[in-house]
């Protein structure tokens, strides 16, 4: 992998240009030197270290929605139904809050020590309270300390999680180059979709085959500990890549200017300073992932809900009916993700939000109509706005922030997000439907948080087949460095003004010097 040519200059020289004392030089121009060829074998990797951590995160989660009545029972086996299922939901409920603490944390220690070691970090803390989860005594073993013990890992899998996907996109995005960045970085949520399948269709698997007496003695475990190898997978991959040449760069960067004014503006943030910084920013994140997320987990942790409970199917029926539909869905993810590199993400994200928006009322009014044909086309009108959405945030929202807060920035605004809006949609979404006595409630909600999401794209600035803020530009093989090179005066996806912040400041330079105003190089 080539090493970047830093282009930081001390302070007193660009003080003597402008005071006329040192003579103009000419304009910073990219070299092949700059250009960072991408280490294939390390970004097949990268790719499959993020993944595996991100199919667990969803696995667990479909593990846990799936066999919550049955937890409620085993820890607090003398409530109440109805308390059991509100313990049980409040747990549930306990990851989201976690959630946000755990992103702005790891996301500060991730800009600062680097993605590689806070991402094998989350995992092993995801993967060991997933497993300890399984092997947790219930009630009958250790009375009120179980269900306290229980709430106590969920917090440390909320806390985790709120450091994997923040940490996983800026990873990939990171190690992709620029032109496939959009594939690339679908593929995490490939694999968050496809865990959350396999995650329920496991539990499906147990209680078809199972008696319940099984299921409630022993049985459901048996999902939480298969997560203990799953972890060792994925963190022996992570544990093989280096960080990736964004974060490298930018640290030998602040490194090699430490001295000068620039070193203190480039550096990773704080977070109060993060939020002044960069508050449009996470803003414009903030609600793409809320209006994403939404529609996301009203497909999935709230149609099991809504079918069995509105809709009047059986429980079997409630989980099996989803399933097609997500591995459907998360199939077509990266195909969606590699469309974003050809036409666009700003594209593809307005066809997801303009489609939630088409599609919510038809999608709820085809599953009320009752058959299992027309419950299938509906969930399929619900799964259409989530695979444009999700395939390319994992893109388009690090390229929002520069590589110093890149980690911080995603974990304070995707976590908020998903814990104000994700978290809750299954509750809002029922409590809608009791309020109004209405079926096609839910349609309204996802209507409304997709128009918010429409307005967040308009302003979103375009990012694919462009370098990341704060990094040089990214290529496959070294061929493309060198045309990359020769096509930089006509290429529309470089901005040399941006790349080499100095150009500018050679430009004043040389206008003070003929006294004429200076224009942009």
């Amino acid at each position: 992998m080539s090493e970047p040519v830093k282009n930081s200059e001390s302070l007193w020289r660009r003080l003597g240009r402008r005071l006329g004392l040192l003579k103009p030089e000419e304009p910073r121009r990219l070299t092949v030197d700059d250009v960072t060829v991408v280490d294939k074998p390390m970004l097949r990797r990268a790719v499959a270290g993020t993944v595996v951590g991100n199919l667990m995160e969803w696995y667990d989660i479909g593990v846990y929605g799936y066999l919550a009545v049955i937890i409620g029972r085993a820890f607090l086996p003398d409530a109440s139904a109805g308390a059991q299922s509100l313990f049980s939901l409040g747990v549930f409920a306990v990851t989201f809050v976690a959630r946000p603490l755990g992103g702005i944390v790891l996301g500060q220690l991730g800009d600062r020590m680097g993605r590689q070691r806070i991402l094998a970090f989350t995992l092993i803390m995801m993967a060991a309270a997933t497993f300890l989860i399984g092997v947790l005594p219930d009630f009958s073993v250790w009375g009120v300390w179980a269900p306290v013990l229980l709430i106590v890992l969920k917090l440390a899998q909320g806390f985790s999680t709120g450091g994997e996907y923040a940490g996983a996109t800026t990873f990939i995005t990171e190690y992709a180059p620029d032109k496939r960045r959009g594939f690339y970085a679908s593929l995490l949520d490939l694999g968050s979709y496809m865990g959350f399948a396999i995650g329920a269709a496991f539990v499906s698997i147990l209680q078809l085959t199972l008696s319940a007496d099984v299921m409630q003695g022993f049985a459901w475990r048996i999902p939480f500990l298969v997560a203990l190898p799953l972890g060792l997978i994925a963190i022996y991959f992570r544990l093989k890549i280096e960080d990736t040449p964004a974060f490298q760069e930018a640290q030998d960067a602040a490194q090699a200017a430490a001295d000068e004014a620039q070193a203190a503006a480039d550096a990773p943030k704080g977070v109060i300073a993060l939020i002044r910084a960069y508050w449009r920013e996470l803003l414009t994140a903030f609600v793409l992932v809320a209006a994403a997320n939404t529609v996301g987990y009203a497909l999935t942790s709230y149609m099991p809900t809504y079918l069995t409970g509105t809709l009047g199917y059986d429980e079997v029926h409630g989980t099996l009916l989803t399933l097609p539909v997500l591995v459907a869905m998360a199939l077509c993810i990266p195909l969606t993700g590699k469309l974003s590199d050809r036409i666009g993400r700003r594209k593809v994200l307005f066809i997801g939000s303009i489609s939630a928006i088409v599609f919510a009322v038809p999608a709820f009014l085809f599953m009320m109509h009752g058959a299992i044909w027309s419950t299938v086309l509906g969930l399929v009108l619900l799964a259409f706005p989530v695979t444009f959405y999700v395939a390319n945030l994992a893109s388009s929202l690090p390229a929002l922030f520069p590589t110093s807060s890149r980690y911080g920035g995603m974990g304070i605004s995707y976590n908020l997000a998903v814990a104000l809006f994700a978290g809750t949609a299954p509750v809002v979404m029922e409590a809608l439907v009791q309020m109004t006595g209405s079926s096609l409630a839910p349609a309204f909600y996802v209507i409304g948080t997709s128009i918010a999401g429409f307005i967040a794209v308009v302003v979103l600035k375009e990012s694919a087949r462009r370098p990341l803020p704060g990094a040089m530009p990214s290529v496959q093989t070294p061929e493309e460095a060198i045309e990359l090179v020769e096509t930089q005066d006509e290429n529309p996806d470089l901005d040399l003004d941006e790349l080499f912040p100095e150009r500018l400041d050679i430009a004043d330079a040389d206008g003070a010097a003929t006294g004429e105003q200076p224009e942009k190089v």
